[in-house]
């Protein structure tokens, strides 16, 4: 099967987590891809190919005979963001001559000036979605291209190789991918997330992250006699808003550069629940922002009665560059890769998370490869065919 192929069909299942469900995974229907993932790695050939209670997907492919190199790890995931519908993936293969590519019926456009990337893709043939819905890319271009190579090197045992082990995890988009990672049972001490963007791109710095979530309890009252008595929660919600850096949010950062961003909001004049993430890459930074909001939200409370704001903030995950510049031959290696397989390395930080970077605070350590795919989590997610084959390549000379 091509790494296309195995693409096609892997989109084909309705995988979104659920970052409100109480259950892991936070979906049952992961499992229904997982399953599936799992008998297709016993049948090419992987020991111990098989789904857990929890969802992981493992297999581990034997180093050739005489290989003693340490085993490495290839993780990917199976879950797609909540953020946009996952459900009846219609994927589309098109040879892309520049300009603007309508999706499905046309009534939704990726336009060139909104993805200049695009560019350098003319003459390429593009995997898009029909405009209703994500494609999926994050992160099951990961697992094909991990899965074909295998099918690869298993079935050309005269390539010399070391063990390769496979995981597939679920939820890691509401970054509880590791919860469950069964350490003990996974026979790699050093390993690679497949969940990158570009072709080439390698990754082993990325965001400190917390979520937040901010509370406002209002006193609602008739607005005929409101004068002094009524507490609007969504105006003093409003007044937490407008004390946050207009500036500092995803819109206008870019590399290094931290942000605070409103996920949601929700509510009425008695009550409004309001969610952020806060993001940064150097943790002094991280510690300030943090800091900033609980001082914002006491100083609130000094003007509208205590209690009014009721502020939680819970840390998601760190920046694995500490954890990864002892082991700096991981990066080495990935670009020495690349390179063999025609594709030029670029380092470049994640302005996200991957389960790599819990990993690599497990003892795992654990930097992040690109797929190939550009746009994630919305309607005008696609990835090149060719860049999904160079990475097939670039895993092949991985694990040589």
């Amino acid at each position: 099967m091509t790494v296309v192929e195995r693409f096609l069909k892997y989109v084909s299942f309705h995988t979104t987590s659920d970052e409100n469900a109480p259950s892991f995974p936070s979906t049952a229907r992961q499992k229904v891809l997982g399953q599936a993932l799992a008998e297709e790695l016993s049948a090419m050939g992987l020991e111990n190919a098989h789904m857990d209670e929890w969802g992981y997907v493992y297999g581990v492919l034997p180093a050739t005979s005489g290989y003693t190199g340490e085993a490495l790890g290839l993780i990917a995931h199976m879950d797609t963001s909540p953020a946009v519908s996952g459900a009846g993936v219609v994927p589309q293969i098109v040879r892309y001559t520049g300009g603007d590519i309508p999706l499905g019926d046309g009534s939704v456009v990726t336009r060139a000036a909104d993805f200049p990337a695009l560019q350098k893709y003319i003459g390429q043939e593009l995997i898009v979605t029909d405009g209703t819905t994500l494609l999926g890319a994050d992160d099951k271009a990961g697992i094909a291209e991990i899965f074909t190579a295998c099918e690869y090197l298993a079935a050309h045992p005269e390539i010399p190789h070391r063990t390769i082990a496979v995981c597939v995890t679920p939820d890691e988009e509401i970054g509880r991918g590791t919860d469950h990672f069964d350490f003990d049972g996974f026979p790699a001490r050093r390993a690679y997330t497949v969940d990158g963007g570009e072709l080439g791109e390698l990754e082993y710095e990325n965001f400190n992250a917390a979520a937040v979530t901010l509370t406002v309890h209002g006193v609602n009252i008739h607005p005929g006699e409101g004068k002094n008595k009524m507490k609007n929660a969504v105006l003093m919600a409003h007044d937490f808003l407008s004390l946050l850096p207009p500036a500092e949010t995803p819109a206008h950062t870019e590399g290094y550069e931290g942000f605070y961003h409103v996920c949601d909001i929700a509510g009425d004049e008695s009550l409004v629940t309001l969610h952020l993430i806060v993001r940064d890459h150097d943790r002094r930074r991280f510690e300030q922002r943090k800091l900033f909001l609980r001082s914002t939200a006491a100083y609130l409370n000094d003007v509208w009665g205590a209690g009014s704001f009721v502020l939680t903030v819970t840390d998601s995950y760190y920046n694995m560059k500490e954890k990864i510049l002892p082991h700096m031959e991981l990066i080495d290696a990935a670009q020495t890769a690349m390179r063999d397989a025609a594709v030029t390395p670029k380092i470049v930080p994640i302005r996200g998370g991957t389960d790599g970077a819990r990993l690599s605070y497990e003892g795992i350590p654990c930097p992040n490869l690109s797929t190939g795919g550009m746009n994630f989590h919305g309607v005008h997610e696609c990835i090149p065919v060719s860049s999904m084959e160079k990475m097939v390549e670039v895993l092949i000379h991985l694990a040589k």
